[in-house]
């Protein structure tokens, strides 16, 4: 049975998985949105340079907080899941151009993901008030 303050918001470009999992759950004002990934709308994974991972994966992340109602400008926490240490500096810039001061809350790890990716971003966001 599912509590009436939670829901499973999605479009039809909000890209999902073959997991077991939701792209993000809504508990109230608050959005929960799982990694995302450089994947295509059905969750296959596009490889590509670290910066067009980069890319793809912060767009999946924008159209999943658009379905819940959010955008990139609410979120108040990220973790950052880099595979290669040597592209935490093109992180960082990268980062600057799709979050701005004041930052949202923010963990970075590196060597901790699989040969077929470079980079994954999870999110925690607040509805826009015009949502």
């Amino acid at each position: 049975m599912t509590h009436p303050l939670i829901s499973y918001p999605q479009n039809p470009d909000t890209p999902t998985s073959h997991l077991p999992f939701s792209p993000s759950v809504v508990v109230g004002d608050l959005i929960f949105v799982s990694g995302q990934a450089s994947v295509d709308e059905t969750g296959k994974i596009v490889g590509d340079s670290f910066e067009g991972e980069f890319r793809r994966s912060v767009e999946n992340l924008r159209k999943v907080l658009e379905a819940a109602g959010s955008d990139l400008a609410h979120v108040v926490q990220t973790r950052n899941y880099v595979r290669d240490a040597e592209d935490v500096t093109t992180f960082n810039q990268l980062y600057r151009e799709y979050f701005s001061a004041p930052f949202p809350a923010r963990t970075t790890i590196t060597n901790c993901l699989p040969p077929s990716l470079r980079y994954e971003i999870e999110a925690v966001a607040v509805k826009a008030k015009n949502a």
